[in-house]
């Protein structure tokens, strides 16, 4: 717990407000207000105005010189002097291209996964990940469209995919619906996977691998992130935190009493 969560949670208490009574007061789960005041969870800049609001503090009071605070964009970064974390997922195209790879090796032979399923699994792969470890497991930028979350510019990795004879293209029907399929003609490297990278992965495809496409199309438009993002707008990661279950890949202590 730092500074910043401790002065949240005893101010909190010193109203008379319960968790479960602040957290609908600054529009947040019970259970993201329980890590942040553990300290396990970053606070975002608009967040840190609404509790100082509600806490009746100024903003500089309540943050003070050693606070989480981050505006704007969500980019990665340590400064050596605060622990401020800020995010711009950044792809790596190889790694991106070998999570793909690996995921068609493991499910290409199910006719259910077609492009929209494929999609899905490698958006959870990522934001699963995320949550999980609060690092870029491929960096890849997802955008909210119509069925689900697409990663951006997919078509342009596809197309290399295609042109350097890793993957063929399978235009063919699943129950009576056009159906677009990969499958791989190599293997994926691994070389450089870390192992609790390649374990979310793996429970992505053991959990979600055998939903129809519109199946787990529907089930991406209950996740937080995609419910939260606007159409055609790029996903911001760190929305994972807001998760409930079962998209939450943690133990938010849901539960967990005001002595917290």
């Amino acid at each position: 717990m730092n500074d910043l969560s401790k002065k949240i949670s005893k101010l909190r208490k010193g109203k008379g407000y319960s968790q479960e009574e602040f957290a609908k007061l600054i529009g947040l789960s019970r259970s993201s207000l329980a890590q942040l005041e553990l300290g396990n969870r970053q606070i975002k800049y608009f967040e840190i105005d609404k509790i100082s609001k509600k806490l009746g503090v100024s903003m500089n009071e309540l943050s003070g010189k050693e606070s989480n605070i981050v505006q704007g964009e969500i980019k990665e970064k340590k400064n050596k002097n605060a622990d401020i974390r800020i995010s711009i997922p950044q792809l790596n195209r190889k790694k991106f291209e070998n999570v793909l790879l690996y995921i068609l090796e493991k499910c290409a032979g199910k006719p259910n996964v077609d492009e929209t399923v494929l999609y899905k699994l490698l958006y959870f792969s990522d934001f699963n990940y995320y949550e999980l470890y609060e690092e870029q497991l491929t960096g890849a930028a997802y955008r909210r469209l119509p069925r689900g979350p697409v990663p951006y510019k997919i078509e342009n990795i596809i197309n290399d995919l295609v042109e350097a004879g890793k993957i063929k293209v399978l235009k063919t029907e699943y129950f009576r619906y056009p159906q677009i399929r990969y499958i791989p003609l190599v293997k994926a490297d691994l070389t450089n996977l870390k192992a609790s990278e390649k374990e979310v992965i793996d429970n992505v495809i053991d959990s979600l691998s055998d939903m129809s496409a519109k199946g787990i199309t529907e089930y991406s438009h209950n996740d937080i992130p995609w419910k939260s993002t606007q159409e055609e707008e790029v996903i911001d990661y760190e929305l994972v935190f807001y998760r409930s279950v079962p998209y939450s890949q943690r133990i938010y202590m849901e539960e967990a009493g005001d002595d917290i």
